[in-house]
């Protein structure tokens, strides 16, 4: 029997029972759908977690004091300096691409009627680089005003809102930091909120580190931030910069110096975890739905016997009657199958239109996975009762009622 007439007998057959057809093809949807949608969203958080660190500073390092030895207590000497900050950018000129330290201090400024504790931090040209920051108004200081201790201030998107009511009227404006007056010359942001996680609040006053260093009895970078030229360099400028650290201070003081990979990986860490968990569940709803589909061809081979019977006895043979069998239960995954991967590629591709600013990719592979793991779920589990069908009796099967 030709193959055209195998498909023509297992349609019509199928047809025959179409609501029965599509509950037990759902399974398949369902599973090549969430194997699709597994992907895609593995991909997508992976692609978003990292455009989050790159915003918060791609190739960084960052370093800080950490503790001195159980025998000897912490001085000032001990913490990182500025000096420090300017060796770095000595010795490691070729290697990064800028460097840049924090000073951190806490302020009472007048606004709204009343005082207000806000966040004062000092730094210098190269801070917007290092932290990527984005520019909301105004400019940013240049390293003419840190060189000549200029009292000019950045303030953050929040802050000039509530102080002056919008980005562009602060430009301009006085704020008085410890009875000295400070030209505002320019309001921030950071590109990816870091949440309070690092020197920045909602509500922060940048200025000079070098009109910094007067209001502070001690001088303490914290901490240190180095953006290395290219990804290649991180993890060795660490150990280098760490390794320098140590040189230039007493013996037993102990410096933190990392870098944002150890946050990738452990980002990575949980996305692959995410993504077995939900391979995982779909592998689940896969097997379930083979389940069905050889358990409803089971039902159909005892249903039609008595046509099996009529079949064999006109001539058909046992391989052209498992061949119907088995092109049916195929017919069933790889119809599912489709309709999984339609509504799998659909979803991601219209969420794209209400996620603003997020690329949601789709993976070629995860369709191709899809498909054959269809076909195989056919193959698989159609062989069964297809091979149950071809064993039929002639005789007992014209004789079944």
């Amino acid at each position: 029997m030709r193959l055209a007439d195998l498909l023509q007998f297992s349609l019509h057959a199928l047809s025959a029972n179409r609501f029965r057809t599509f509950l037990t093809a759902l399974g398949l949807v369902i599973g090549n759908a969430s194997v699709i949608l597994v992907v895609t969203i593995s991909l997508t958080s992976e692609e978003l977690i990292l455009s989050q660190i790159q915003a918060i500073g791609s190739n960084m390092v960052y370093a800080q004091y950490e503790a001195g030895t159980n025998t000897s207590a912490p001085v000032d000497s001990d913490f990182v300096k500025f000096d420090d900050v300017e060796a770095v950018r000595k010795q490691f000129a070729g290697r990064i691409v800028a460097a840049t330290g924090v000073m951190v201090n806490y302020d009472r400024i007048r606004f709204e009627g009343k005082d207000q504790d806000i966040a004062v931090i000092g730094s210098d040209d190269q801070y917007v680089k290092v932290r990527n920051l984005l520019l909301l108004a105004g400019r940013f200081m240049d390293a003419g005003e840190v060189h000549y201790r200029q009292k000019v201030a950045m303030i953050t998107e929040k802050l000039a809102v509530r102080m002056f009511g919008s980005q562009m009227n602060s430009i301009g404006q006085i704020i008085k930091i410890r009875d000295f007056q400070f030209t505002v010359i320019g309001t921030f942001k950071e590109r990816t909120e870091s949440m309070g996680l690092s020197e920045l609040a909602a509500e922060t006053v940048l200025i000079p580190i070098t009109v910094m260093r007067y209001y502070v009895k001690t001088e303490r970078i914290d901490p240190m931030y180095v953006q290395a030229i290219n990804a290649s360099e991180v993890e060795p400028l660490t150990r280098d910069i760490k390794t320098l650290l140590e040189s230039r201070h007493r013996a037993g003081a102990r410096y933190k110096v990392e870098n944002l990979g150890s946050i990738l990986a452990a980002a990575q860490n949980i996305s692959i975890i995410l993504r077995i968990v939900l391979v995982f569940i779909s592998a689940i709803a896969l097997l379930i739905s083979g389940i069905g589909i050889m358990n409803i061809m089971l039902v159909t081979v005892t249903e039609r016997t008595r046509e099996i019977g009529i079949r064999m006895s006109i001539g058909a043979s046992r391989r052209a009657v498992m061949q119907q069998f088995l092109i049916e239960a195929v017919l069933i995954s790889v119809g599912g199958g489709l309709i999984g991967i339609v509504i799998g590629l659909a979803i991601p591709i219209t969420a794209q239109y209400f996620a603003e600013g997020i690329t949601i990719p789709i993976a070629p592979a995860s369709v191709i996975v899809a498909f054959c793991v269809s076909v195989g779920v056919g193959l698989g589990f159609g062989l069964l009762p297809a091979s149950r069908a071809s064993r039929l009796n002639p005789t007992e099967a014209l004789r079944y009622e």
